[in-house]
């Protein structure tokens, strides 16, 4: 029949999958329109999973080069992408600006790529894992284990000489939660979702208050350096650091990219996940320690920053679908764009002075999450 010929000649099926519906053809009756009018539909569908991806990325794009741009210094759109060529081409013609923009800048921009594309690849994963659509790095008690590791490293001056013991003990004491919760999850008595991110929530309180304990006894100066870092921002990231995220991030995103088909089937439960000869508990595993050490490899850096991962995986379901070989992706782009545009956000919105990115994504995502919630209904999800 021609349509099987048209499905041979379609790029986007695969050949097994041709050959499987020219067999079915053979032996079955088959409605031509029908099928013409589901393949247009899957056409649809993927284009528009398309544009939205490259509708990220081009605000992205524009966003960085008037996020480098903006600053007490103003140094104009076009000038900041021509400074930009000419430092990775070796021709640099203004050594001053040179400095501000690829030295001053440009490490701030970069953290806010990897830790909104990262803590959203963590939303999705937890989100599927633990079926629980307010699944995120902050309610597992990730962020909150950071917290209280930074806290510590100011309250008995451990970070006095350089922020590398901030940083160390926030990374350290945001693995405490995960694997808390991945030596739980290996329990059949007390190992299921629900049981889980209750679990979770519950290391949030405990650190939270073991937090406040230690800024009220802390003395001025340093209850304003954990009050910064627990409100989250990227003014203190360095191109040091940059490494170290973007090797946790890229590595762990790839290898849950790899794994999105298992992922798409551990989201259907436990039994079905059985049933298509899958070990749940065991993939349960994997994916909490991949994405507990992403989003510890960003929140050491960058302070608590929450809403990213809860929000953005929402957002994306209703362009793209629940389907997380093009979620995780799509929420990756989509996170990255949030976090430049809150930062920038925050430093243009007040005059002389700057909202930390975790207030501003407050703000941002609160409203979006209610309105989305309002308007969609439990289409959100």
């Amino acid at each position: 029949m021609k349509f099987t010929d048209d499905i041979e000649q379609d790029k986007l099926v695969s050949p097994t999958l041709a050959k499987l519906v020219r067999n079915w053809s053979d032996d079955e009756k088959v409605d031509e329109e029908s099928y013409r009018s589901h393949l247009a539909d899957y056409h649809r569908t993927l284009r528009r999973r398309l544009l939205f991806v490259l509708f990220c990325l081009v605000v992205i794009v524009i966003t960085v080069g008037y996020a480098i741009s903006y600053g007490p210094l103003d140094i104009s759109f076009a000038k900041t992408y021509e400074t930009i060529w000419n430092h990775i081409t070796k021709h640099v013609t203004e050594p001053g600006i040179d400095y501000i923009i690829i030295h001053v800048r440009s490490p701030r921009v970069v953290a806010g790529i990897l830790a909104g594309a990262g803590l959203a690849i963590c939303g999705v994963v937890m989100q599927s894992v633990l079926r629980n659509p307010l699944a995120d790095p902050y309610t597992t008690g990730v962020s909150s284990g950071a917290s209280f590791g930074a806290t510590i490293a100011i309250f008995f001056g451990l970070s006095a000489a350089s922020n590398v013991p901030t940083i160390t003990m926030a990374f350290l004491f945001s693995l405490l939660p995960t694997l808390a919760i991945v030596v739980m999850s290996k329990s059949k008595a007390s190992g299921s979702p629900t049981t889980m991110i209750m679990f979770g929530i519950g290391l949030m309180y405990i650190f939270n208050a073991l937090t406040t304990v230690l800024m009220l006894w802390s003395n001025p100066e340093d209850l304003a350096a954990i009050y910064q870092w627990q409100v989250g921002s990227l003014a203190k990231v360095t191109w040091d650091h940059i490494p170290y995220m973007l090797a946790v991030t890229l590595a762990g995103g790839i290898i849950i990219q790899i794994m999105a088909t298992r992922l798409n089937i551990l989201a259907t439960g436990d039994d079905s996940a059985k049933a298509l000869g899958l070990n749940a508990h065991r993939m349960r595993v994997v994916f909490l320690a991949l994405t507990g050490l992403i989003s510890a490899a960003i929140v050491s850096f960058t302070g608590v920053l929450g809403f990213v991962g809860l929000v953005t995986p929402h957002i994306c379901r209703i362009f793209i679908g629940a389907d997380n070989r093009y979620l995780l992706p799509a929420s990756m782009m989509f996170g990255a764009m949030l976090m430049i545009v809150a930062d920038l956000l925050g430093r243009a919105v007040i005059p002389n002075a700057v909202l930390p990115a975790g207030v501003v994504m407050a703000f941002i995502g609160g409203p979006t999450f209610i309105w989305l919630l309002l308007r969609k209904g439990s289409k959100a999800w």
